[in-house]
């Protein structure tokens, strides 16, 4: 690559460290691409790191030793979370969207991409322990699961309630529907998820918990990790069949007579969970 100015040469680099989140660019590979000495490049990387810190894009993380380098880590402040999930909250209590059952019609929502790139992001802040890839449970829960591992940098992994012949060998179980208590079946192909991986759930509607914890039971099988939980939307109920979970929006009141749904922040904002967001 030709010479660049410095201008030219710090949006370049911007480009490519939110293109690899989580990836370790070594100092070298942008002295070669930019013909610049790597003193010039660490000077760069400390004014982007400033810029993405005093923005709230995240921040740069350098990595010593002979691979080492520098790696962006996507992060989002609790102000900026707080503001996108009470907008979000109100379009969930609008009335229309009471569906039999006491769901919620969320479909329009989670096929947003500015509002996925958020909530994406809200996962990827959360859970910063390492992560192998983001398992869901087709189909809605999809494109959140493809936004929080855009910004892993991590593959997704996708639980089908029927198995097909195009994954080849597959594990299956069969778990308890935590609202209806009905026995349904989950699979996942066996070339997926290699066995030991560290696993992030995420789901975008949970009740009682049934389906996170038949995913939780799948991954048993694969002697996988599960390094947390993450779910859109929660409405509470007396009996839940999984505790230790992450929710961006919690269902306080859903009146099917009435026509009336009060929706708040989830957990996610908690006091105790508060503190792990500004590590």
């Amino acid at each position: 690559m030709k010479k660049r100015k410095r201008s030219a040469r710090l949006v370049d680099m911007t480009r490519q460290l939110l293109a690899q989140p989580q990836q370790v660019i070594p100092l070298s590979t942008f002295a070669d691409r930019y013909q610049a000495a790597k003193s010039s490049i660490s000077e760069d990387l400390a004014i982007i790191e400033e810029v993405f810190r005093e923005e709230g894009y995240g921040f740069l993380q350098t990595v010593a030793g002979a691979a080492g380098g520098v790696r962006y880590i996507p992060h989002i402040s609790l102000e900026e979370a707080e503001k996108s999930i009470h907008e979000i909250c109100e379009r969930l209590a609008q009335p229309e969207r009471i569906l039999p059952g006491g769901y919620l019609y969320m479909s329009d929502i989670l096929g947003e991409p500015n509002i996925l790139h958020q909530l994406g992001l809200m996962f990827a802040s959360r859970f910063t322990r390492e992560v192998d890839c983001v398992l869901t449970v087709a189909t809605k829960g999809i494109s959140l699961a493809f936004a929080t591992a855009s910004f892993l940098n991590v593959p997704v992994v996708i639980a089908r309630r029927d198995s097909r012949v195009t994954e080849g060998s597959v594990v299956s179980i069969n778990y308890i529907s935590g609202s209806s208590k009905r026995i349904q079946t989950m699979s996942l192909a066996r070339r997926n998820l290699p066995e030991g991986s560290k696993v992030l759930i995420i789901d975008d509607f949970m009740k009682a918990g049934g389906t996170v914890q038949g995913m939780k039971d799948l991954l048993h099988e694969f002697n996988a990790e599960v390094v947390g939980v993450g779910v859109f939307a929660e409405s509470r109920v007396e009996e839940r069949l999984v505790h230790d979970y992450v929710s961006l929006a919690t269902l306080t009141e859903v009146d099917l007579h009435k026509r009336r749904i009060k929706v708040q922040p989830g957990n996610y904002f908690s006091s105790e969970r508060h503190a792990a967001l500004r590590d």
